[in-house]
This record gives structure tokens, C-alpha cells and sequence, in this order.
């Protein structure tokens, strides 16, 4: 059973100390590939590094999260656009908005937004999309682009099924993570997840965050980490009736088409 994480943020400075244990645990774990996150300038400089340490195994984006949209100016835009002929570099983003915490102002995420799904247009790369509390003007900006766009995952879903079905409408692909795994705040995604083509179905950790609630035994740590995602896809698998082995060749085939691993 293969594997691949398609968000894992392995440029946090938790997995400073043991980045190559954190990979060596994933592995026997049958995670075989990841796409290691960009959210910020430094970070896309850094998961590009990454990538060409570790080719055929970990892959980048190249973006900024809303929560640091302030920081995108023509120099940022440049390094994305730069990023983005990397072949290793295998989409644009994260971005998106976040409207959860507005640590950019809106108005601010929205022209950021904007502008990086212009990088992913001109790269013909997809985008890696983040939306939280935001679905209104994030569905508004994303239809009007989309047809443009090569591709779109909206990474990390955790809405409603009027987004749910909004998203899959502009033929969007899905990424679902730990947070299913939550019985205090996921429990809706076990069902919404039926609603989810195959076809549009990707699993992630979003390591560090997210750490699957359902794990058994607990981890002594609060961080997540990709060895983990086996779990998301053994509850993500059981609210859809398909089998682990099914779910697995079937989502990873999707992953690697989708990002062209």
C-alpha cells in the first residue's frame, strides 16, 4: 500500500531536529511521496530546498498563506514566479483566504490571492488552496479564475456541504486531513466525505497540525507527523465503505496525477 501526504509543512521548525526520522517513520508507514508545504517567502525558498535533497520523494508548492498576505509585494511575486519553473515545485500556493483570524486584512488576502492565482495560471501549475471562513468571496475569486487554471485542490476541507458542493461544481479536487478524525468538531465530514468522486479524493496530515484525535495508542507529542496519515485514511475509508487498499491506490493515483509525480 502506497501512499502521498499532499500537505505536510516539514519546513516547521518542529521537524528541525529529526527531519530524517520523521521521513524514515512515514516510509514504513507506506508513505512514499509528499508535497511539503509553501505558506510563506522563506518557506517556499526552503520546501524547494527540500525537494532537491530529497528527489522522487518530497515535492513543493511555492505561496503565501493569507495569514502572511501583507508580505506579498512585486519581490515575493517574482520569487513565486521564479519558484514555479522549478520542476520540483509542483504547484501554487498555499494560498487562499482565512478570514478566521484576519491576520492580514481582508482586502489584503483577496489582492494576494488574486495575484498568485495569476503565478498559477502563467506556470500552468495548479493551485493549493486555503479557505477558512471566507467561502463567499474565496467561491467568487476562484469561479472567475477557474477555467484558466490547469488544476485546484482545496487543501484541507473542513466546511459544509454547500461549499463541499460548490468546490467539486468548479471541478476542484479535495483534500481531507486529521480533522475527520475529530469528534468534536469533525464528525459532519464523515458523511460529506461520501459526497467526494473518487476521482477528486486527496488525503493529507497537514503535519505538524492536526494530529489525528482517533490514533491509538495516543503519541507522546502533540505533533503530527506523515507516518500518521495511514489513520485518516483508515477513518476516511470507513465513512465512505471502501476498503483501506481501495482508498490508497485510489487517492494516490489521483495525488500523483494531479501534482504529475
Amino acid at each position: 500500500m502506497e501512499l502521498v501526504d499532499i500537505g505536510a509543512n516539514l519546513t516547521h521548525e518542529s521537524f528541525a531536529h529529526d527531519l530524517s526520522s520523521v521521513l524514515d517513520r512515514a516510509q514504513r508507514a507506506g508513505v512514499r511521496q509528499f508535497i511539503v508545504t509553501g505558506a510563506s517567502a522563506e518557506g517556499s525558498r526552503a520546501s524547494a530546498k527540500l525537494a532537491h535533497a530529497h528527489p522522487h520523494t518530497l515535492y513543493a508548492t511555492a505561496g503565501l498563506h493569507p495569514h502572511h498576505a501583507a508580505e506579498f509585494d512585486a519581490e515575493t511575486e517574482a520569487l513565486f514566479a521564479e519558484l514555479l519553473r522549478d520542476p520540483l515545485v509542483v504547484a501554487a500556493g498555499e494560498t487562499g483566504l482565512d478570514y478566521f483570524r484576519d491576520l492580514s486584512p481582508r482586502p489584503t488576502q483577496i489582492f494576494a490571492f488574486e495575484h498568485q492565482l495569476e503565478l498559477a495560471v502563467q506556470s500552468g501549475k495548479p493551485a493549493f488552496l486555503h479557505q477558512r471562513d471566507a467561502h463567499a468571496d474565496f467561491h467568487a475569486i476562484l469561479r472567475a479564475q477557474r477555467h484558466r487554471l490547469a488544476d485546484a485542490v482545496v487543501h484541507c476541507f473542513t466546511g459544509g456541504r454547500e461549499e463541499l458542493h460548490a468546490y467539486l461544481d468548479l471541478d476542484c479536487h479535495i483534500g481531507i486531513t486529521g480533522w475527520i478524525c475529530d469528534e468534536r468538531r469533525g464528525t459532519h465530514l464523515l458523511e460529506l466525505v461520501r459526497d467526494i468522486p473518487a476521482a477528486r479524493l486527496m488525503i493529507e496530515t497537514d503535519a505538524p497540525y492536526l494530529l489525528p484525535r482517533s490514533l491509538k495508542p495516543k503519541p507522546k507529542t502533540h505533533r503530527n507527523e506523515p507516518a500518521f496519515l495511514p489513520e485518516v485514511l483508515r477513518v476516511v475509508a470507513a465513512a465512505r465503505g471502501e476498503s483501506p487498499e481501495q482508498l490508497a491506490a485510489s487517492s494516490t493515483a489521483v495525488a500523483r496525477r494531479f501534482f504529475r509525480l
